[in-house]
């Protein structure tokens, strides 16, 4: 992974090829290349760069590369380091089949020593290169039958070596000989062509298309695709020519602008009082009989009824909203609900039950992982003929057009629009809010809570905007005071109990993900069980201590910090017992439900902040991508 973009039409290929992947910048990235066959010379040319996607625009400002036809890539290192020669496209020993990936071929090292055998030579220590190496000899042996060099040879060529290919890939590849033709297949990968009007474009992310055209065609599984000027020809895994319409794009989510902000994360941050405005009007309807406000799911929610227990498969920071999830439909809604990281669930799934909801959560769509293990939850389930185990899903997710998005036909779209920042702030937020809505629903329908608490619960909700926008203005301040403080400091913890404890949790991974300063989160209660010995006063305690149920218990949780000599931040409101803290980031006096709702700003903006004082890339941290599609 991470990033790719590829154009064939009648309009110059290294413009289009730039700017899309400019548009992925967004998803992490540590170098970046492009091919292009040139029109004059009919061969391959190839340029590479470590690093940003400046340094490959200041190489390709000394050259002009004539031609129509090329492939573009942003490189997240899987197999090898982050240099030139693994940087993508790879290319064969000819020089006349270059080739795009993302993903992992997971038997790359048992080709490559076969390659190796017959006298190829290696230049990279990357799993893709071993594709166009594979596909060059394809090719040699089909030109022995004397076809012609085209793009149907190309796409003969491409399938025979995907099917020795294990592992995930999306794939786009040129052959010199066939100068208009580019072939693209994917599996376990997102890929989507946009349609234009004799020209057509590739790529891994909508982004990356929005300013070509805003008709596009999502690739499913398993299928390969050649692209001419003269059209668009697809197939499935049993060679059958496939048939169907393409889609609309919103152009409108697409647009990326950071405004007046320094970056995009604080863009983001400063979203979150919009994202959660949007999403109450969306999901949240008043009742004009009656003036009551009700859930409004975009799907039939009846089957609800019959729903004993809930899974909930998700990675990094959509397990953490989803562990906040899971309190509320347990606390609040009665449903035994378990939630699960997706790369553990798909090789030791719980045993199957009758009557369960399975809900993936990604906001991308695109997680490897999560999509891995939703198949295997259909598969898993679809046999076994009783009727109360068949699958019952739930897909919450930023991306409706996403692979999740056209698998699953229960989606909550949480509608936070594009998000830049590899660490996600705004789609976290959408995240809570569409688990707070799955709990109401549900407690409506298993009448676990009356009428009045959850009425109560909906009018905090909609309380949220005009008090985020609020607690933003107040914390960025406070936040990038505090942020000074923490300039040299190696090691924080995150305390946090109850509903609050995956707040905390989220904290933690939001410094780490842009300050690279070591963090972890713990249930306050678990500190004096181990974790306590890493405390001393080089080791600052960040707690989050909202009125209610474990309030005290926190502030205690909080002295025998104090009392070990670290330096002790409160995410409290102002009142007693609070005066503990030795910095106080105060917060309004609120119900416990919605408390995650609050608590969650003022750590990202300090998380920000620090990571901006120190200097750091805040939107594209190293070593992360925004959308994880391999596992």
């Amino acid at each position: 992974m991470c990033g790719i973009v590829a154009v064939t039409g009648f309009k110059n290929a290294l413009p289009l090829l730039m700017n899309g992947l400019e548009k992925l910048e967004y998803r992490g990235y540590d170098s970046a290349g492009i091919a292009i066959i040139n029109s004059e010379t009919q061969n391959i040319t190839c340029n590479k760069a470590e690093g940003k996607l400046q340094n490959l625009k200041n190489l390709l400002n000394k050259n002009n590369i004539p031609g129509t036809t090329g492939i573009g890539h942003t490189r997240w290192a899987t197999h090898g380091k982050p240099e030139v020669k693994n940087a993508h496209p790879h290319i064969d020993s000819s020089g006349e089949v270059a080739v795009v990936q993302n993903g992992i071929i997971e038997n790359f090292q048992e080709l490559k020593n076969k390659l190796e055998k017959e006298g190829i030579a290696f230049n990279s220590d990357t799993d893709t290169e071993v594709i166009p190496h594979l596909i060059q000899r394809e090719l040699n042996t089909l030109g022995k039958l004397n076809l012609d060099n085209n793009g149907s040879t190309l796409l003969v060529a491409v399938r025979n070596v995907i099917n020795d290919l294990e592992g995930s890939y999306a794939l786009a590849v040129l052959w010199a000989a066939a100068p208009n033709s580019l072939v693209v297949a994917r599996r376990q990968a997102p890929l989507i062509i946009g349609l234009g009007e004799g020209e057509f474009m590739c790529a891994s992310d909508t982004p990356a298309i929005a300013n070509f055209t805003n008709i596009i065609l999502p690739m499913e599984d398993e299928e390969i695709g050649l692209l001419t000027p003269l059209g668009v020809e697809i197939y499935d895994s049993n060679n059958e020519r496939q048939y169907r319409n393409p889609i609309s794009l919103n152009i409108s989510e697409q647009i990326i602008d950071k405004m007046n902000f320094k970056h995009y994360m604080l863009k983001e941050i400063y979203d979150q009082p919009e994202t959660a405005k949007n999403w109450l009007e969306k999901y949240l309807i008043k009742n004009s009989k009656n003036g009551q406000f009700q859930i409004n799911l975009p799907f039939d929610t009846s089957f609800f009824e019959s729903i004993e227990r809930i899974e909930i498969i998700a990675c990094g920071t959509s397990k953490h909203a989803a562990m906040v999830g899971s309190f509320l439909l347990e606390q609040f809604a009665g449903i035994p609900t378990n939630v699960f990281y997706a790369s553990e669930f798909r090789y030791s799934p719980p045993p199957l039950l009758p009557n369960v909801l399975t809900i993936g959560v990604t906001q991308s769509g695109e997680t490897a992982d999560t999509i891995a293990a939703i198949n295997m939850e259909i598969t898993r389930r679809s046999l076994v003929e009783d009727e109360t185990f068949k699958p019952n899903l739930i897909a919450i997710t930023n991306r409706t057009e996403s692979s999740i998005g056209r698998q699953i036909s229960n989606i909550i779209d949480i509608g936070a629009g594009i998000e830049i920042g590899v660490a996600a702030t705004k789609t976290f937020y959408a995240q809570l809010l569409s688990f707070y809505g799955l709990a109401i629903q549900f407690a409506q329908i298993k009448g676990t809570k009356s009428k009045e608490e959850i009425s109560k619960l909906i009018v905090e909700l909609y309380k949220l905007p005009p008090l985020l926008e609020d607690l933003i203005e107040k914390h960025n301040q406070s936040a990038e005071k505090l942020a000074h403080d923490f300039f040299n400091i190696k090691d924080v913890v995150f305390l946090g109990r109850g509903i609050n404890y995956p707040i905390a949790l989220e904290g933690a991974l939001k410094l780490k993900e842009i300050s690279y300063i070591h963090a972890v989160g713990y249930p306050a209660g678990e500190m004096k069980h181990g974790p306590i010995a890493l405390l001393d006063k080089k080791v600052p305690v960040i707690s989050i201590a909202s009125p209610g149920e474990v309030f005290d218990k926190v502030i205690s949780n909080a002295q025998e910090a104090k009392a070990r000599d670290s330096y002790l931040i409160g995410i409290a409101p102002k009142c007693n017992g609070t005066q503990i803290f030795d910095y106080l980031m105060t917060m309004p006096e609120s119900n416990e439900w919605i408390s995650p709702l609050l608590n969650i700003i003022p750590l990202q903006l300090l998380s920000y902040h620090i990571a901006a004082h120190r200097g750091l890339d805040v939107d594209q941290p190293r070593n992360l991508a925004k959308s994880v599609t391999v596992e």
